[in-house]
């Protein structure tokens, strides 16, 4: 099977290494996480869009990182649970549905990049340039960056698992919980020479405009923060960019850890935990930093929450 052409649009699926006694408290808990991703993502896009206060431009780039993790948590952890559930001789998938998760997961992981710097961007115009903030971050502009923020990653991950698809397929097995593009062209006898060409630049330009414009962009904020007196300024600078900065640096470290374990099969184990921690956690990071550390959102649902309250008392 290894050295001829497999046809069968049928695939195997790997499955976590779970014990009897951990199996449980593994299904509750991954259960227990998405429903908060989904409750506080989805919470978050409708305060937002309620509140006229709201309709800021940082708070409208937030509900492009909701809207993605949501999508992100979607395509993985309910595929999970079902799986966990299932025996090994019926985890099965689709080669198109394989191929449709791929693109997906791929492309959650590529907006989350783009967003980030656009976030970036956003911070500094607000605290380098505060007087034209308005003007340059008008609420076309934010529309017009969000639509190129996700055009952009989704032609560059079209690409990449295309040339994926196009590859005959020698065997049956994907060598993860999930499906992604290292995993389909992992199916293939063929040469990837040229999977691998356009991956590693593909890597490299969003990474490298990634951490290119994110490190270009605070050194700057950091300049002028040490050289203003004002204390209100470095304050509010420190707010924002503190919690993007604890987002941005655990999304590449995510992203670092999976690429390196891809390169050493005896971690095969390690590398699918570190798969799914890394499209879990970063949701959840989301969520809980951007709902509940960011004053006017955390005032408005704590109004949510004292409205509630008194409207029971009343009853």
């Amino acid at each position: 099977m290894e050295n001829s052409t497999f046809g069968g649009e049928i695939l195997t699926l790997e499955r976590l290494k779970l014990t009897s006694q951990s199996f449980i408290p593994a299904f509750v808990l991954l259960l227990l996480v998405y429903i908060f991703i989904v409750v506080s993502n989805i919470g978050l896009v409708v305060l937002i869009f309620k509140s006229r206060s709201l309709h800021q431009p940082m708070y409208l780039l937030f509900c492009n990182m909701s809207i993605n993790d949501l999508f992100g948590a979607t395509i993985i952890v309910p595929h999970l649970l079902r799986d966990l559930l299932l025996s090994d001789s019926e985890r099965f998938i689709c080669y198109t549905d394989c191929a449709v998760q791929a693109f997906c997961v791929h492309l959650h992981a590529s907006v989350s990049h783009t967003v980030l710097m656009i976030m970036a961007f956003d911070r500094y115009v607000a605290i380098c340039s505060p007087l034209r903030y308005a003007s340059i971050m008008t609420g076309r502009t934010v529309a017009a960056l969000s639509a190129a923020a996700w055009t952009a990653a989704l032609l560059m991950v079209a690409i990449l698992v295309g040339l994926s698809v196009r590859l005959s397929r020698c065997r049956s097995v994907v060598s993860n919980l999930f499906c992604d593009n290292a995993s389909l062209f992992k199916l293939s006898c063929e040469s990837v020479l040229v999977n691998n060409i356009y991956g590693l630049g593909y890597t490299v330009v969003l990474l490298g405009s990634s951490i290119g414009s994110v490190t270009l962009t605070y050194l700057k904020i950091a300049v002028v923060c040490l050289s203003s007196r004002n204390k209100s300024l470095n304050g509010k600078a420190l707010q924002t960019c503190t919690t993007h900065l604890a987002v941005y640096v655990f999304l590449l470290v995510s992203g670092f850890i999976i690429v390196t374990l891809h390169r050493f099969p005896q971690l095969a184990d390690h590398r699918k935990v570190a798969a799914v921690m890394g499209h879990v956690v970063l949701p959840v990071l989301n969520g809980v930093i951007y709902g509940l550390q960011i004053k006017e959102v955390r005032q408005r649902i704590m109004a949510l929450f004292h409205n509630n309250k008194v409207a029971l008392m009343d009853v």
